[in-house]
């Protein structure tokens, strides 16, 4: 099933149709959360954090598998017009950025789950967890930008 054709008219698998438009989405689920959080909506903004987390891991570890599965990136970019060195350099810088931002959620989050069992959801405002914040949503977002335009690069 998810090695079927995808829904979107294009060369990719459905699990890749499925893995980009969640990535397409993840940048307005997170700043609907964010929005929870400066309505001060501390525990709103906690579990919609978890559930995007969650789901945004299950969706990682899906692209991995069905990647590995149906033949890699080399076989992808074989069957794409754009240039291999490119789509190389451009896949490299993505997966630090990648990197960096899911450490620096999981950091985030973990820190805030063990204040946030502490002291609950009563006043937390922390400097600190905004300006991490701040930076791990422009990450994200970077990376769903950029996951996106290799999904157009070589299935489009």
């Amino acid at each position: 099933m998810f090695f079927a054709a995808g829904f979107l008219g294009t060369k990719a698998f459905l699990f890749m149709d499925v893995v980009t438009i969640f990535f397409a989405l993840l940048p307005f689920l997170l700043a609907y959360s964010i929005k929870l959080a400066v309505d001060k909506k501390y525990k709103l903004h906690f579990i919609s954090q978890t559930i995007i987390l969650v789901v945004t891991l299950i969706m990682v570890l899906i692209f991995e598998i069905g990647v590995r599965i149906s033949g890699g990136f080399i076989e992808y970019a074989e069957k794409s017009g754009v240039s291999y060195d490119f789509l190389l350099i451009f896949l490299i810088v993505h997966i630090v950025i990648a990197i960096f931002a899911i450490a620096g959620w999981l950091y985030l989050y973990i820190s805030s789950f063990k204040l946030f069992k502490k002291s609950g959801f009563k006043e937390f405002s922390n400097t600190a967890h905004k300006k991490i914040g701040k930076a791990i949503f422009a990450s994200l977002t970077l990376t769903s930008i950029m996951g996106v335009s290799i999904y157009i690069f070589l299935f489009i």
